[in-house]
């Protein structure tokens, strides 16, 4: 364990989405550590527009927390293990809660660009899992049960806090593709088909990894656009969180006060 790692114990760990690392203004005293400094840091060619890559141990609202801005994903070469790379550094960490956010694509007709969705239920269709192969926590194969992957507890407490503060909060299933490439016409219609509300490229492996270690898990996503929408670009997604994070911040604040 480094330095770092033995000076701060965290309760809550957050992980932010495309265009949401301006939450990282607010903790305090907040102590850097680039990705690359901690031990067993996937190695990957690029940063990705939106992603900051580094974690910062303080406190928000008087919660000890790590907030990680940014996030690695499968579609840049790793494996779906070390996409989880969140999941299993807070873990390590000794949080009990993990706060998964992300940027979303609109899959269900009632939401729209800018809207929040807390997310009740996953569909995983990476192709991926990243506990195969994988021992887990206690050396043996981890058949996790997912029935409530994200804390039906900690949903009440989110839908409570935003009826609480007027801010519209959404529920709904999120489908976890593997990416790069947004999604067609088809897929999306499919996604429809299959129950999914929004769809995006993360949050998926890191829950299953942190059920797998024992992490109570909180999933919120900003609907940063209409899936397969006509212009889509990774830009407007950045746009879209840039002005929903106001929101967005005030509403992970306030939950964080609550827990």
């Amino acid at each position: 364990m480094t330095e770092w790692a033995t000076a701060h114990r965290p309760r809550v760990a957050l992980v932010l989405g495309s265009g949401l690392a301006n939450l990282v203004d607010s903790v305090e005293p907040g102590v850097r550590v680039p990705y690359g400094e901690v031990p067993g840091a996937p190695i990957v060619a690029g940063e990705v527009l939106g992603h900051k890559g580094e974690l910062i141990l303080g406190s928000l609202v008087g919660v000890p927390v790590v907030v990680f801005a940014g996030r690695y994903h499968a579609y840049q070469g790793l494996t779906a293990l070390d996409a989880a790379f969140t999941a299993r550094v807070a873990a390590a960490l000794g949080v009990d809660i993990l706060v998964l956010t992300n940027a979303s694509g609109g899959v269900a007709l009632r939401l729209a660009a800018g809207d929040l969705m807390l997310v009740s239920d996953h569909i995983n269709l990476t192709g991926a899992n990243p506990l195969v192969g994988w021992p887990g926590p206690e050396e043996g194969v981890p058949f996790v049960p997912m029935r409530d992957a994200y804390d039906p507890s900690l949903r009440a407490i989110a839908l409570e806090v935003a009826a609480e503060n007027g801010v519209s909060l959404h529920e709904g299933v999120y489908a976890g593709l593997l990416g790069p490439t947004f999604e067609t016409p088809a897929e999306v219609e499919m996604l429809r088909s299959l129950g999914a509300d929004a769809v995006g490229m993360s949050t998926v492996h890191e829950a299953i990894v942190a059920r797998a270690l024992g992490l109570r898990v909180l999933g919120l996503s900003l609907v940063a656009n209409c899936a397969a929408a006509p212009g889509l670009s990774h830009e407007e997604v950045l746009e879209a969180g840039a002005q929903a994070a106001e929101r967005m911040t005030a509403l992970v604040l306030a939950i964080l006060a609550r827990l």
